[in-house]
């Protein structure tokens, strides 16, 4: 029985509130060092100015600002292929002067 529970955990498509359980938001926050993490192995410094955050299951929100929209596509793409993340939003900037 707690073999398909655990299926069902991981493959629940769930809102925010699933914050509330300590697994999911276990799961988010490690989503969301990867993504950190695969930004910073870059070494564009746009790319600091990148905010990351994963709501419910997955769900990748970028906001923040790079200084050229290649920047804001990279970082996209970088978060696209994390492992885990299952779907991206970008609500990044572009802002040349820095």
């Amino acid at each position: 029985m707690l073999g398909s529970f655990a299926v069902h955990a991981a493959t629940d498509t769930g809102t925010d509130t699933d914050r509330s359980h300590p697994k999911t938001f276990m799961k988010d926050s490690a989503i969301t060092a990867k993504v950190k993490t695969h930004l910073a192995q870059e070494k564009i410094g746009s790319l600091a100015h990148v905010h990351v955050d994963t709501h419910g299951h997955g769900i990748v929100v970028l906001t923040g600002y790079t200084r050229t929209q290649d920047d804001a596509d990279k970082a996209l793409s970088i978060a696209q292929g994390t492992e885990g993340v299952t779907s991206v939003k970008s609500k990044l900037r572009v802002r040349k002067d820095d």
